[in-house]
């Protein structure tokens, strides 16, 4: 384990961490001191250099980033997940267990991702409706995505959406309204093509991919 990280007081890691180079974990956010806001990462964490998650956060066992993740404050965030390099998780943000956030993707404050949905790279989700509006700040809320959810790479995901159980989100889409339960869309703005039942393995490995 390295030994050029910072870890702040009113962190609690649990046993057998590894701890990447210029890590700082417990980071205060404004306003706060230094450990006012305890921090609670668990069992078998894999934290990858230059990552910087900040105070007040509840980490599940066997989380795991990849190098220059930045995690802002007051997040809750289950057991199993993953977050790719140069991704952003911004604050009050609700992550369920066996999630996986891909590279450069960046989640914005108030988003819900439910247990094993997957985030593609570079994948952006967005909370402001109006943005620069006088009251914008009251009204942030983030896209739900539902449990087993999927997001293709280079997708965004508009405010407040919700992208239900199972459906998947092709590359590059941009969605602007729900997306129900095994519904596959794609396009800019996202369209219904058909449901994740009716998706085959092109390379015949296997009868259905979900």
């Amino acid at each position: 384990m390295a030994e050029n990280y910072i870890i702040y007081p009113g962190v609690e890691i649990g046993e057998n961490p590894s701890i990447g180079e210029y890590v700082i974990l417990g980071q205060p956010p404004r306003g706060k001191r230094s450990g006012e806001m305890d921090t609670q990462i668990g069992a078998q964490a894999i934290i990858r250099s230059h990552t910087v998650i900040y105070a007040g956060n509840r980490i599940g066992d066997y989380f795991q980033t990849g190098h220059g993740v930045m995690v802002r404050e007051e997040n809750e965030i289950g057991h199993h997940v993953s977050i790719g390099t140069g991704s952003v998780v911004e604050h009050h943000v609700k992550i369920g267990h066996n999630v996986r956030i891909h590279s450069q993707a960046f989640v914005p404050e108030y988003s819900v991702l439910e247990d094993k949905c997957w985030i593609g790279p570079n994948v952006v989700l967005i909370n402001a409706l109006h943005p620069l509006c006088p009251k914008a700040k009251e009204c942030l809320k983030g896209p739900t995505i539902k449990a087993g959810a999927k997001i293709g790479a280079n997708a965004t995901l508009l405010p407040d959406i919700e992208i239900g159980e199972n459906a998947l989100v092709g590359a590059g889409s941009v969605v602007v309204d729900d997306v129900p339960a095994r519904a596959v869309v794609a396009g800019n703005p996202a369209k219904f093509i058909k449901t994740v039942d009716d998706l085959d393995c092109p390379y015949g490995l296997c009868e259905k991919p979900y």
